[in-house]
């Protein structure tokens, strides 16, 4: 097996793309790479292959993937994403995600848990605004169902302490106030009959 191209990769030049016999291989570090002394006509073997696969593109793999979890929580395809970003094969990928699940380091559910738990902490929506919200970050519609299920939301009484703290000191009776709210709302997921019984209390 022979080294016949080395092509730095568009969307990550420290990466390499190999390409073996005319055929895409793998990627690996360009640092690696240079390191280890590679270049078109070198001869590798699949032990070479195993190596690179095993001990640099795994490890650094899993190295990114673990600072990036060090700074905030990450879902599972946001991981995905990144690493792809960065230039790993999807195998490498799928191996360093299944590994980090096992470790505990990546876990959607605990994830979904405390993203809705620090939403409605910091900027509250509806129980729709949030799955959509959480569905592209790439959690599946059953996690996302099953962590709404367990959080105790009272839409309408969210909704009228939202609309009441942005517009309570405005004249609720007023047409363009009650429009105000509505598209306010709105914009959090709120459905309008939620959005007029919260008019309807501020009336009241």
């Amino acid at each position: 097996m022979v080294i016949t191209s080395a092509v730095k990769q568009k969307n990550n030049p420290e990466m390499i793309r190999i390409y073996i016999n005319d055929v895409y291989a793998f990627s690996m570090p360009a640092e690696e790479y240079y390191r280890m002394n590679l270049y078109e006509r070198t001869e590798l073997n699949q032990e070479d292959i195993n190596f690179i696969n095993d001990e640099i593109n795994a490890k650094l793999a899993k190295q990114v993937s673990i600072r990036m979890l060090a700074l905030k929580d990450r879902s599972e395809n946001e991981i995905k994403k990144k690493l792809t970003q960065q230039g790993f094969d999807n195998e490498i990928i799928d191996k360093t995600i299944l590994q980090l699940k096992s470790m505990g380091y990546i876990n959607d559910m605990l994830y979904t848990r405390k993203y809705i738990s620090d939403r409605l902490k910091l900027k509250p929506k509806s129980k729709r605004a949030l799955f959509f919200e959480l569905k592209r970050k790439g959690i599946s519609d059953g996690i996302i169902e099953e962590a709404l299920d367990e959080t105790q939301l009272d839409e309408p009484l969210l909704a009228y302490r939202l609309a009441k703290k942005k517009y309570g000191k405005y004249d609720v009776f007023e047409p363009a106030i009650q429009r105000k709210i509505i598209s306010f709302l709105g914009h959090r997921g709120f459905s309008y009959e939620v959005i007029r019984e919260a008019i309807k209390q501020m009336m009241e």
